[in-house]
């Protein structure tokens, strides 16, 4: 078996592991890990709103990685000590120079370098360039792309004004590096084609269209001939595997925008929702799996699917398995795309909004067992007290949908587990000798209901303008009374005391941390917005929008215009369902982490992930958390992961499950450890970004080793 004690790439080998074979620290002395350095860029957001979800690769005793406003850094990985630091933002024109201007998530950066060691290269993304910087030096190679970058809405097949952004890296293949996108999730999402760059010059050599051109495959699963010149999405953001030895290359894709209803998009829609297994060379497809059929509840792949060799029924078999945000596994022969265990394609509820057209099956597979509960019954109702539990069973009661698949509609439906997952980005650790998956879980339910697009008002000036704008634009999110969900949706009442006037029309263009940039917003509707949120006279809402560069705006197209006026229903917004207190209304575990044995199909164990020691000091049994980021096992004994809102990471018993170990973070983990091993000691680093689910935002890394 080949040795894993570097961390090279994200998810520590392309093939997407989150396996080390260092054993340095294991069960006997993993109490005895202390703080071995920490280091920070300092470019938190004050007000709590910054992320950091990198997880951090390690090549040849440096240690790669970004901060909260996606500065580039290289690091001596044992001591912490900053080698060079690359600031996006200096010297930008297309963003005035200001770290504002960027989309600010970033999973990770891809290491190469040539065959002789010659040129070495780190590529990374920031909102719309992919940025290719010497790993030696931190200066962007100026001979790469449009002098240092290449820009990522460029090269689709078509034009697009939409949101586009790179988050989680690719993977390296020879001389290519190998990318997907973030796009939009509404119905002017720009195309999710996956492409391939030469690493040298940055030029594009191969494109896969997502949604399938006439003459591709899958080109007939959609009733619109047209589809491909108008729709989005089917995107790959949440990373990929790559099988080195056979140049295949394993790709999720996410939902087709707008991701609540397909009225516009009927038939499955290949190739949204679906595992794509593509020549890595020339880009072709080998086989695929649709996972869901007709999305209509944004079940994005949302994690890199993992490469594992395990034996069934008697033979060996190199598979692909891919967690869901619904709590499944998928699991494949990476050849050919046989399943490893039966899937059956089951009968689903079709009752749906006028013009819809769910599919009336989808497919379930019957191993490996489920890592997430998958029904939201009223005698699931939180207990915490008998009056949040009659509080929250009167809510509970106003949606009244139960079942997986149901289509969207005005009673409104539970999506459980969440449109967060179940599992997410942060995906699944895979022993390499026990072919045991480790994948954490979030079980909190999200209410999906559906209201009709509100229409004009009546109200003709510009603020009432504005109101529709909002409507078709901002609803989904942020609710129809503005009022938001939470701090992943805020609350837009009375913005204009929060920031000021020109902050708001940058965060409407630019977007921030998770929100898309809205550029492809009129100048004439952003006027209107901005009136409308803002409360402002239509002249100063026009003085604003004048002072914007004209360079940087980006009207949408025509075709992507229409698909968004033409959409005639939207959610009431992300609705988490959480008691007045801020805990989930239903009964824990609210986070867990399961351990699968991949071989045959059983879920060995789960355990709560997380805990609220305010509740604890009740009495109450340790309940989890929500949770984000994902974990490391190692030939140790052990799996490290952090992910929680109680600001700690934690080291498992990975036969048992049981705490071995934790340590509190200056700010929530909510990304995936590292580990690697120099000159014997075996160190292990999480960012701390927190900045998610009420969580205070950090800037810090902090990395472990064993003390002296």
């Amino acid at each position: 078996m080949p040795e894993y004690s570097g961390w090279q790439t994200y998810a520590g080998t392309k093939e997407g592991n989150r396996y080390s074979s260092n054993e340095e620290i294991n069960l006997t002395n993993v109490n005895k890990l202390k703080v071995a350095w920490t280091y920070s860029t300092h470019d938190r957001d004050t007000g709590n709103h910054s992320q950091n979800q990198c997880n951090p690769i390690m090549v040849d005793g440096v240690l790669y990685a970004t901060s909260p406003k996606l500065k580039l850094f290289a690091l001596n990985a044992a001591t912490g000590v900053q080698k060079w630091l690359f600031d996006p933002a200096k010297g930008d024109t297309t963003g005035n120079g200001d770290p504002m201007a960027y989309y600010k998530v970033s999973r990770g950066v891809i290491y190469w370098q040539n065959d002789d060691g010659g040129e070495k290269r780190i590529f990374y993304s920031v909102g719309t360039k992919t940025f290719a910087v010497d790993a030696e030096t931190g200066i962007p190679v100026k001979t790469f792309g449009k002098n240092g970058y290449v820009d990522l809405t460029k090269d689709l097949g078509r034009e697009t004004k939409s949101f586009v952004a790179g988050t989680t890296p690719g993977v390296v293949y020879k001389d290519l590096f190998i990318v997907g996108t973030r796009v939009a999730e509404s119905a002017d999402a720009a195309p999710g084609h996956i492409r391939a760059y030469d690493t040298r010059t940055g030029k594009l050599r191969w494109i896969f269209h997502t949604i399938p051109q006439p003459g591709e495959k899958g080109y007939e699963t959609w009733q619109d001939t047209a589809a491909w010149k108008k729709f989005g999405g089917a995107n790959s953001w949440a990373g990929m595997a790559l099988d080195e030895k056979r140049g295949i290359v394993y790709i999720p894709t996410g939902s087709i925008g707008g991701d609540f209803y397909g009225g516009f998009r009927k038939g499955k829609n290949l190739f949204g929702n679906s595992l794509l297994a593509l020549d890595a060379a020339m880009g072709k497809l080998i086989w695929h799996f649709q996972v869901v059929h007709h999305d209509l509840w944004d079940r994005d792949l949302a994690a890199n699917p993992n490469l594992v060799t395990i034996v069934h029924n008697g033979k060996q078999i190199d598979a692909v398995a891919q967690t869901t945000k619904h709590g499944y596994i998928f699991m494949f022969d990476r050849t050919n795309g046989k399943p490893i265990f039966p899937i059956l394609e089951k009968p689903v509820p079709t009752m749906a909004l006028p013009g819809e057209q769910p599919w009336p099956t989808q497919p379930i597979p019957i191993l490996p067992q489920p890592f997430a509960r998958q029904i939201f019954n009223p005698e699931d109702i939180t207990d915490i007290s008998p009056e949040t539990h009659q509080d929250m069973l009167q809510k509970y009661n106003q949606v009244k949908n139960r079942l997986m698949f149901t289509p969207p509609s005005k009673a409104g439906g539970w999506i459980f587990p969440g449109f967060d997952g179940g599992g997410e980005w942060g995906g699944a650790a895979v022993d390499q000798e026990s072919k045991i998956m480790y994948v954490n879980s979030s079980e909190l339910p999200w209410a999906q209901v559906m209201i009709d697009v509100p229409k004009s008002t009546g109200d003709h000036s510009l603020k009432g303008i504005g109101q529709v704008i909002y409507n078709k634009n901002c609803l989904a999110c942020h609710g129809p009374e503005l009022k938001g969900n939470g701090t992943s949706y805020p609350s837009l009442v009375d913005i204009g005391k929060k920031y000021k006037e020109e902050q708001v029309s940058q965060i409407i263009a630019n977007g921030r941390n998770m929100m898309p940039s809205f550029k492809q917003i009129t100048p004439e509707d952003k006027k209107a917005l901005l009136a409308f949120l803002l409360k402002l006279p239509e002249a100063k809402a026009a003085k604003i929008v004048a002072k914007e560069p004209t360079s940087d705006r980006t009207t949408s197209t025509k075709t992507e215009k229409k698909a968004v006026d033409e959409v005639p229903y939207t959610m009431t917004g992300y609705n988490r369902f959480l008691d007045k207190d801020g805990y989930p209304g239903i009964k824990p575990p609210w986070g867990t982490l399961n351990a699968i044995d991949l071989s045959s199909g059983k879920l060995l164990w789960k355990v709560p992930l997380g805990e609220y020691p305010e509740l604890t000091k009740r009495g109450i049994p340790i309940t989890g958390t929500e949770n984000y980021g994902g974990p490391l096992v190692t030939k140790g004994g052990l799996v490290f992961i952090a992910a929680t809102k109680d600001e700690k990471i934690r080291a498992f018993d990975k036969k048992t499950g049981r705490v071995v170990w934790e340590a509190q973070l200056p700010a929530a983990g909510y990304a995936t450890p590292a580990t690697y091993e120099i000159d014997g000691k075996q160190y292990v680093v999480i960012a701390c970004g927190g900045g998610k689910i009420g969580s205070k935002s950090g800037d810090e890394y902090v990395c472990f080793g064993l003390g002296e």
